[in-house]
């Protein structure tokens, strides 16, 4: 559970408990050239999905600073407005880093792999498509040599962790440097206050409680297709609303809160179980629920409480805390790693009870990528593909309890034998993984009805 992961010991010790993973290809002795490791080379980067996130992670490697040349050189999107407006973005800010000509911004579903033909070994890929496409990509960087920053989450159902934690294997044993979107393990703030429970300081983590409400987020209630729009091109356009392209609102927005939850904890929950709901949904056709409520249980009886709320006019709680045997900590104050984090020496938030209060927490974004060259020009071990996958492993273990009703184990989430989306590879802009009915409308979850059985309610 450290930041980068370094042992490949213990990822297969943890790999043996938690599920059967495919055996890598034997990689002895095959590494990438350390072409950037402590030298003024330029890094080239290249950005497969132009979306608001993946716009954003460019403007992040293009802002590093006193690490040596970076430059983007090509890009790549489904769609032509996006890979547009995405240019345009990082052009009015960064032109004196850019060097994408006309022919290297590549459309279509086949654009991954001519803007990756355009690095060399060594140079960085920025994955930010819809998660559906996570683990292909991934392939295809890991087989160029290519180091990868890749948002979260990474996987929607068992099938693709599996693949997933093949592939981080695969990128490991090349030395191939991977960064994860997860940008909690970042905030200097939080760094300190992990390593400060670590030591012991709120004693032994009895209960963590993790809040995300407010109102509807981006493209995760969303009316009727549009006649003139094909399947495919409207799910992944909201993606958010497609359980096989995001992993849903649940996936895709309270991995954060998941995933840092577990960091502090040192471990991933045992299973699961959870409520959720659907209210006033008007015209609306997405697969999402309104209201989550998942209990997650830890090997030692721990308990993290996630719960989501997206409705108007509710209370707006959006942060975390950890409830230990000799104290507190505040892991979120605001937002998904917003500070100040803190330690109070009871379960109760008083100016007198506080023991200690962050007081360094720079952008956690630009952390992220600070981070990531430094690890490649020092050519330090730096992996988070693996955590990665194993925080997506727990927010569709969450998720599958919500939507079924069941009490759900780690073991039957990562090994379910269901995938979302087969076949992605041969995706064209035709009808979609998950055809909607005569009126329009998309499979919802059916607790009680889908019992263990969640994917059969959301793919026919």
């Amino acid at each position: 559970m450290t930041e980068q992961t370094n042992s490949l010991t213990s990822r297969r010790d943890f790999i043996k408990t938690t599920g059967t993973v495919a055996a890598v290809s034997a990689l002895a002795g095959v590494a990438i050239p350390r072409v950037h490791a402590a030298g003024n080379e330029e890094i080239r980067v290249v950005l497969v999905g132009c979306g608001g996130r993946g716009t954003g992670a460019a403007g992040n490697a293009l802002s590093v600073q006193n690490r040596g040349p970076i430059k983007l050189v090509a890009m790549a999107d489904a769609f032509q407005d996006k890979l547009n407006s995405s240019f345009d973005t990082l052009n009015k800010d960064f032109s004196a880093k850019m060097d994408v000509p006309q022919d290297r911004r590549f459309v279509g579903f086949d654009g991954y792999k001519k803007a990756m033909d355009c690095l060399r070994p060594g140079d960085i890929v920025i994955l930010t498509t819809p998660l559906a496409f996570r683990g292909l990509h991934f392939k295809y960087a890991i087989d160029k040599n290519l180091n990868v920053f890749m948002e979260k989450p990474l996987t929607a159902d068992g099938p693709s962790t599996r693949r997933m934690l093949q592939y981080a294997e695969e990128s490991v044993q090349k030395n191939l440097k991977v960064g994860v979107g997860l940008m909690s393990r970042h905030s200097r703030g939080m760094q300190e206050l992990h390593k400060r429970v670590q030591d012991g300081q709120i004693g032994e983590i009895i209960l963590m409680r993790c809040y995300r409400m407010a109102g509807p987020l981006a493209n995760c209630f969303v009316p009727k297709k549009p006649a003139n729009m094909t399947d495919v091109e409207y799910q992944i356009r909201n993606f958010h609303a497609f359980i096989w392209a995001s992993g849903g609102m649940f996936n895709d927005f309270y991995i954060h809160h998941v995933d840092h939850s577990c960091w502090m904890k040192n471990a991933w929950p045992i299973k699961a179980q959870a409520l959720g709901g659907r209210h006033y949904r008007g015209n609306m056709v997405d697969q999402n629920l309104d209201t989550y409520s998942v209990e997650y249980t830890y090997a030692d009886g721990a308990t993290l409480l996630m719960d989501g709320r997206c409705i108007v006019g509710c209370a707006d709680i959006y942060n975390s805390a950890a409830h230990g045997s000799k104290g507190m900590a505040v892991m979120a104050a605001n937002g998904d790693c917003g500070g100040p984090q803190k330690i109070f020496s009871s379960q109760h938030q008083t100016k007198k009870g506080l023991k200690w209060e962050a007081k360094n927490n720079p952008n956690p974004y630009q952390n992220e990528w600070d981070d990531l060259i430094d690890a490649i020009r020092q050519d330090k071990k730096y992996n988070e593909a693996q955590y990665g996958a194993f925080a997506s492993n727990a927010c569709n273990l969450g998720r599958l309890a919500a939507h079924t009703g069941q009490i759900v184990t780690w073991e039957e989430a990562l090994n379910h034998e269901h995938e979302m989306a087969p076949n992605i590879g041969d995706l064209e802009l035709g009808p979609g993984p998950l055809p909607s009915d005569a009126n329009g409308k998309y499979p919802v979850p059916m607790p009680g009805i889908t019992t263990k059985r969640e994917y059969d309610s959301v793919r026919t």
